[in-house]
């Protein structure tokens, strides 16, 4: 197998395997298949992407991207606005137990979650209930 990159440590993708793949998030969205990279039913939903900040440092070995979890409601407006907290402060915590676990061959090396800001309530245009949260990873290949 080729040695990873800098480029190859994908904080998004990382996580995203991560809570797919968590009992505890599956529990606290109301069952699987409820985590990916789009806004999808079912609902609530959680939404894991890029951020739009993070610090690269002197990019070359380890950076704190942020990645945004976004949890979605239905567009219906259930559940309310907070439980749809409740349900991404969840997330958000199973996110930071990866630094605990062990290191899998393959993948980068993460080191630290934490909140890079607030939580913030941000329904869509069609009034769609929404949260989001910016989380910087620590990591490297």
């Amino acid at each position: 197998m080729a040695e990873l990159t800098l480029a190859d440590a994908d904080p998004v993708s990382a996580l995203l395997l991560w809570l797919q793949q968590s009992a505890e998030v599956a529990d606290a969205l109301g069952g699987p298949g409820r985590v990916s990279g789009i806004a999808e039913a079912p609902w609530p939903h959680l939404v894991i992407g890029h951020g739009p900040g993070g610090d690269l440092r002197d990019f070359r070995w380890a950076t704190a991207p942020e990645v945004t979890l976004e949890v979605h409601g239905d567009p219906g407006g259930w559940p309310g606005k907070a439980e749809l907290r409740r349900i991404l402060v969840r997330c958000a915590q199973v996110a930071q137990s990866i630094v605990e676990a062990p290191h899998k061959p393959g993948q980068p090396v993460i080191n630290g979650v934490k909140p890079s800001g607030l939580l913030l309530w941000s329904p869509l245009v069609d009034g769609q209930p929404r949260w989001l949260l910016n989380l910087a990873v620590t990591l490297h290949p």
